[in-house]
């Protein structure tokens, strides 16, 4: 009774909370991951009735197969923006745009954190420095692709930032795995080159692969049934089935062998809205499925968030130059590379500010980071703190850019409710 409780007070507040947003004119997932923030462990949870809200960040994370199978969702419709009709026109503007902003924030961040290192050496060592450059590259596909789908937005940016944020992650999943391998050899005193080099490269490879063969046997399976709903079914269980095994892990003659299964999920939609010729159709109504999975999402990943990172005042300091340095480095790594590829001027104008998002991947690489011990705390406390604000802000930076690049329309939204009294 309990989990049923509280999953229907997390839509209920989530949906009250996004009607209050809409008059502010702020963006839905605002509203979820605040919703999130009231009826988690810090405040309706503190009373500490079960069923009444997230009581612990333990009870939270209770409900974390439900963020599994929501990123796993959004992986695969963001997989539908890769289509080979589209790629022919954007897709060389979009792998130069998604793999130098990624670098260049990744420098950035570095370069002013290991100078904030020398400064303060007690404060951040440079280990902890090096990994939250990484972490840095980083950029939440959640928020982005609610804010376009909230506002229908369409346009030259919105055509190219969907493919970047997706690309963000591959090569974002490359810089920490290489940046994490450094930092444990200068504490462990010794390179492995394994995990530097090797590991990273086979987890990108072999989420493609496996994300590619998903998607053929789907493509496979699909054909066997016409009926709508039942097509919309077997999709539903081919992106569990596909999560599920992205969680494999296993080790081969010293080799660890894992997957990201952002980058499996959006292969598996990649392949088959290239291969099926309803696809587009399909994607549309299991976008519609899957609204109150992903209010869960944004309202857990609300609850999730450690506000008790605001009581280190210099957690707080590092955290803010974290954020600071790396909106810089979005914003001029964006703004570089697509002025370089010659993209339109909307683009080099605004690109950079709706990418400012960072959420799933980042805290991802932040639990790994913990495995370091005393710096890789460091890094999961400002990662958590910069999230926070990132994920409260950033969607509504995307939607005020996107509005004055004039991709979102100003006219108010027509409710059913208005359409059948009118009817």
């Amino acid at each position: 009774m309990e989990i049923l409780l509280c999953l229907s007070i997390a839509l209920f507040a989530g949906l009250l909370l996004s009607r209050l947003a809409k008059k502010l004119q702020l963006p839905a997932v605002t509203a979820y991951l605040i919703a999130g923030i009231l009826i988690g462990p810090y405040l309706l949870g503190s009373f500490g009735v079960e069923g009444l809200g997230f009581i612990s960040k333990e009870n939270v994370e209770y409900y974390g197969i439900i963020s599994d199978v929501a990123l796993g969702f959004i992986a695969f419709l963001i997989g539908n923006e890769f289509r080979l009709s589209q790629l022919k026109q954007i897709g060389k503007q979009a792998t130069i745009i998604g793999i130098l902003q990624a670098v260049v924030t990744t420098l950035l961040v570095d370069a002013v954190l290991i100078g904030i290192h020398f400064i303060f050496p007690d404060k951040l060592s440079l280990p902890a420095a090096i990994i939250l450059g990484a972490v840095a590259s980083a950029t939440a596909p959640a928020a982005t692709l609610m804010v376009v789908r909230q506002y229908k937005a369409k346009g030259p940016i919105t055509k190219i930032l969907l493919p970047i944020v997706a690309l963000d992650d591959a090569v974002g999943l490359v810089l920490f795995a290489v940046s994490f391998g450094v930092a444990k050899a200068l504490i462990l005193g010794k390179v492995d080159i394994l995990s530097v080099v090797l590991e990273p490269v086979l987890e990108v490879v072999l989420s493609i692969a496996l994300g590619a063969v998903m998607g053929y046997v789907f493509s496979f399976f699909e054909r066997f049934f016409h009926s709508r709903s039942k097509r919309l079914a077997m999709s539903v269980a081919f992106v569990f089935l596909t999560v599920a095994l992205s969680m494999l892990e296993f080790n081969v003659g010293g080799v660890h062998i894992a997957f990201s299964s952002l980058l499996v999920c959006m292969m598996l939609g990649t392949v088959f809205c290239n291969i099926c010729d309803f696809s587009e159709e399909l994607m549309d109504r299991l976008d519609r499925w899957t609204a109150p999975l992903f209010i869960l999402f944004f309202v857990i990943s609300g609850a999730e968030l450690e506000l008790s990172t605001f009581k280190d005042i210099t957690i707080v300091l590092i955290g803010l130059i974290y954020i600071l340095s790396r909106c810089a480095g979005k914003y001029l790594g964006a703004r570089f590379s697509s002025k370089m590829t010659n993209c339109d001027p909307n683009i080099v104008k605004y690109l950079g500010v709706t990418l400012f998002p960072q959420a799933g991947v980042a805290l991802g690489m932040a639990i790994k980071a913990e495995t370091l011990g005393a710096e890789g705390a460091i890094v999961a406390n400002i990662t958590l703190f910069a999230v926070l604000i990132y994920e409260i802000v950033g969607p509504y930076l995307t939607k005020t850019v996107l509005l004055k690049a004039g991709e979102i329309k100003p006219e108010g939204a027509v409710s059913a409710r208005d359409v059948a009294k009118n009817s």
